[in-house]
């Protein structure tokens, strides 16, 4: 329940600032409405820049407030000062392996959970968090664990956070642009309807959103999954390539169920399924895959070695 309540409270407050946000631009910019019925028709300009605001605004905000979201949508507690030595382990491994990414320390994180994953988000490469589940750190041996934290820092050192935010922001801008332009279609020119938008253009945009949404979602999760091979060669980099096929075997002994992450930080989880529709909709490669890539040496290794050397 109360990340539920988070949730909608984080989203409402977007909104709200998205909203204020395109009223400034709008009157600063003298960008009108966004259709005339009775006139010119659909403003192609203002629409867009509406959209863009909503589409880019949404997720940029959605980027900067990643760390504070992950922290209390899981509850992960960051370590301060090291209480036992497996938090000692944790904070000297990832001190080592983004000094080898050449990225800035990250926060690290527990969080409560019996299930084995890990995360990484955060605004910029020198400002990101990891964080560990304690089922990881009761389930893995150290090996496989810091083979795990390779990963993250591999999203973290190739910037995965903010080009899927800015891919997401793409995709969202075009959705919301082109569903008006159906609604509008819809209203106007198949409804008749002359009176400014009416109940048929807020009906069409809404069935467009969703259907362009899940269009969009299969761009958005085909370059998700092309992330994860980069990032598991960046584990077998930092922790090396026998720790990291052990890892991803590891988690599939252990993945009789899917790991559960909020959706925010699914993509960037050690572990992950996508949606049951198949195989488009998959934030993940399945584990056999990775596994494969990584014996085979064919995963993204030319792009990671141009990353970090």
């Amino acid at each position: 329940m109360k990340r539920i309540l988070l949730f909608l409270a984080t989203n409402l407050a977007v909104m709200l600032i998205l909203t204020v946000a395109w009223f400034v631009i709008s009157s600063v910019f003298g960008l009108g409405s966004t259709m005339d019925y009775r006139g010119g028709g659909i403003n192609y300009t203002s629409t867009l820049v509406l959209a863009a605001v909503f589409g880019f605004g949404g997720s940029l905000i959605s980027l900067m407030m990643s760390k504070w979201m992950a922290k209390r949508s899981v509850g992960a507690q960051v370590i301060v000062q090291p209480g036992n030595e497996a938090e000692r382990w944790l904070l000297q491994t990832v001190e080592r392996q983004a000094k080898q990414a050449g990225i800035g320390m990250p926060e690290v994180a527990i969080y409560d959970s019996p299930e084995i994953n890990a995360f990484a988000t955060g605004a910029s490469r020198n400002n990101a968090l990891v964080a560990v589940s304690t089922g990881l750190l009761a389930n893995m041996t150290r090996d496989e664990a810091e083979a795990v934290l390779g990963h993250e820092i591999g999203h973290v050192a190739n910037g995965d956070m903010i080009t899927l935010t800015l891919i997401q922001g793409v995709v969202n801008t075009f959705v919301i642009f082109f569903a008006r332009i159906v609604g509008y279609f819809v209203d106007r020119v198949l409804l008749k309807n002359e009176n400014g938008p009416g109940i048929g253009f807020f009906l069409a945009t809404f069935i467009a959103e969703m259907v362009f949404g899940v269009l969009a979602s299969i761009i958005v999760m085909w370059f998700s999954r092309q992330r994860e091979f980069r990032a598991d060669e960046a584990g077998a980099r930092f922790a090396g390539r026998q720790k990291m096929i052990a890892a991803l075997e590891r988690l599939k002994l252990n993945y009789e169920t899917p790991a559960q992450l909020p959706s925010q930080m699914t993509a960037f989880g050690i572990s992950g399924h996508g949606s049951t529709l198949g195989r488009l909709f998959m934030s993940h490669p399945p584990l056999d895959e990775r596994i494969a890539a990584l014996r085979a040496g064919t995963g993204s290794g030319q792009a990671v070695t141009s990353t970090f050397g």
